[in-house]
């Protein structure tokens, strides 16, 4: 490690450490959240939070939830397969999801598998467009998803159980329970979904004969108020996947793939009128098994470890908010074709935010580490927000961002591939600049942005066919997204629409050509109307044609899905509340693939019964 790396990282680490001096009480808002860096440092990002409503009706995956209600498109390897992300048009791993305030990127592939995450166990999803590495670490460059408990320090007790029944043979049965007093918050929730899924292939006399899934997901968080100024939290999560891997059109599949995800989190949080400082602990563990034929007991395997400490320290002073952040991690990994691997890495993060005057905010934010296997760069972000008058605002932000290399980037080892340990990390610098215009029926959103990176990561083949990640490509990606969101009531109706566009250029700078899998246009309308207990939505998303060959000879065509709903809501008494629910997805019976040669399912139907008691 470098002297000047050093001499970097060192004051930012002690800064964190000076601000723990002082004690007076405080709101507990302020240390409800692990991660105050949303509600402090991003005031100059687009930043969306879902409603409770839209989880509920695209709640059974987070694939299924955001790619209905975001402009990010995604690839499935059939449904309820591996899904990843494509983010303003960087790739999957380029695109971070940060649990409780930690970034949980997988540090075998570098990305999260979407179908393995349940919206509906956490308080809050948030989408965070932009540039975010330096709060949230490797990977957040086309932007980051965000999903954070909350605590509720007041006398309650309540209960929801939701089950669900589908085409396919498809079964859901959710459960999640809340418990609370003045010093003591609980929350607990299970889900088990599970599916034959042996949908048609739409124009073909073929079904998937390899889909069938079975999937457990349990998470928990518990909060104790110590003192007046003093709170500990608790966060797990565990999820629990085996899942037969479909086929092809050009190929039948018998695979099986079977993985485990977990991760803890411990927080302790001090605080009083001017300052909050966090101690957290957490580990991360992720395994898989791949067997080639699930007949059969061989199988590939990856697994890894990960400890972080963290302590950071907030404090205010006037309109100034000042933020430090140290950080220590251990990572271990090991495989059928990985060495046996650790990574080591000491963060310091220093974010400054100033409230210039209540319409004009900006923040600066530098961040440094020092990892045991490559030199990571000098991260920097600004951002501010003027707001013009009560109805018009604008924000902009500019950043530097990275992504370290995997465990498999680095460390492969098998028939035909080698991993590079030689590899630097990718690194991209980015600039948004965003309208806002509400008023008490609408709500519009212009963003245009721009990324350039420089350093990508690809394995390519040497002469000797065989093949190894190089730093070899530059690209660009730019475009701009609209949001236009409407409301209107009378008498006992109410109607809402919101509609998302995004027009997306993702270029390999050499050869001009579009990056494979990222449409140029994209559309998502959401309609719903109401009346009384009754409720009608309509769900339409168009992808464009994407490419799937790097020449841009070969592309998959654009498509159109969409799906409808109805349901009613009906108290059974005082204290029990039921509601009830049909869904027709693909309704117009689409024959369409997000990943070539892997259709996607035909129409089908979904039964849903939720009560809250």
């Amino acid at each position: 490690m470098k002297t000047k790396q050093l001499l970097l990282i060192l004051p930012l680490l002690c800064f964190s450490i000076g601000m723990a001096q002082q004690s007076n009480i405080i709101a507990l808002d302020e240390v409800i959240l692990s991660d105050a860096k949303l509600k402090y440092f991003s005031k100059g990002l687009k930043v969306e939070v879902l409603t409770d409503s839209t989880m509920n009706r695209n709640g059974s995956t987070l694939t299924n939830l955001l790619q209905f209600n975001s402009n990010i498109y995604f690839k499935e390897n059939g449904f309820g397969m591996v899904s990843s992300a494509s983010f303003r048009g960087t790739n999957a791993s380029q695109t971070a999801v940060v649990w409780n305030g930690i970034n949980i990127n997988s540090q075998l592939t570098g990305q999260t598998d979407f179908n393995t995450i349940i919206p509906q166990n956490y308080n809050s999803v948030s989408i965070r467009s932009g540039g975010g590495s330096v709060q949230y670490g490797s990977g957040a460059i086309g932007g980051s998803i965000l999903l954070n408990d909350s605590f509720l320090f007041e006398k309650h007790f309540c209960n929801t159980l939701q089950l669900g029944y589908g085409s396919f043979n498809t079964k859901r049965v959710d459960y999640r329970t809340a418990y609370g007093s003045s010093k003591l918050s609980l929350n607990f929730g299970v889900n088990y979904n599970a599916s034959d899924n042996d949908y048609k292939y739409l124009g073909t006399d073929r079904k998937n004969e390899n889909g069938a899934f079975n999937t457990l997901n349990i998470n928990a968080s518990l909060g104790y108020l110590i003192s007046n100024s003093q709170l500990l939290k608790f966060y797990h999560t565990a999820f629990f996947g085996d899942r037969n891997f479909s086929g092809t059109l050009t190929a039948p599949s018998n695979d099986n793939y079977r993985d485990v995800n977990a991760r803890s989190l411990v927080e302790w949080s001090h605080f009083n009128e001017t300052k909050v400082q966090r101690l957290k602990f957490a580990h991360l563990y992720e395994r898989y098994r791949y067997y080639f034929n699930r007949e059969r007991p061989e199988f590939s395997f990856g697994r890894t470890n990960s400890y972080i400490l963290n302590y950071d320290a907030k404090y205010e002073l006037g309109r100034v908010t000042l933020n430090g952040i140290g950080e220590l991690s251990t990572i271990v990994a090991e495989g059928t074709s990985i060495e046996n691997a650790t990574r080591n890495q000491a963060t310091g993060t220093f974010m400054f935010s100033h409230e210039v005057t209540n319409t004009f905010n900006y923040g600066l934010n530098i961040r440094q580490e020092l990892v045991t296997d490559y030199q990571s760069p000098l991260l920097v972000s600004f951002d501010s927000k003027y707001q013009v008058s009560k109805s018009y605002d604008i924000n902009f932000n500019a950043s530097k961002n990275y992504r370290i290399p995997t465990f498999n980037d680095l460390y492969w080892s098998g028939a035909g591939a080698i991993g590079n340990k030689d590899l630097i990390p990718e690194t991209s610098k980015q600039a948004e600049l965003g309208q806002n215009i509400s008023g008490n029926k609408y709500k519009l959103n212009l963003t245009a942005f721009y990324i350039a990176s420089d350093n990508l990561i690809q394995w390519r083949p040497d002469n000797s066919g065989i093949f190894s990640p190089r730093n070899v490509k530059e690209a660009e990606q730019y475009g701009a997204e609209l949001a236009l969101e409407l409301q209107q009531t009378w008498g006992k109706h109410q109607l809402r629409l919101k509609n998302l566009y995004a027009y997306t250029k993702s270029l390999d700078k050499e050869t001009k050509n579009q990056l494979i899998y990222v449409p140029e246009h994209q559309f998502t309308s959401n309609l719903a109307y109401q009346i009384q207990s009754w409720d009608f939505y309509y769900q339409w998303l168009y992808n464009g044609p994407v490419f799937i060959t790097t020449d841009n000879s070969e592309k998959l065509s654009g498509y159109h899905v969409s799906n409808i709903g109805l349901e009613h809501n009906f108290p059974l008494s005082k204290k029990i509340d039921c509601t009830l629910g049909l869904k027709v997805n693909n309704i117009f019976n689409e024959n369409y693939q997000n990943v070539a040669y892997r259709p996607m399912p035909n129409r089908n139907f979904n039964f849903q019964f939720i009560t809250k008691f």
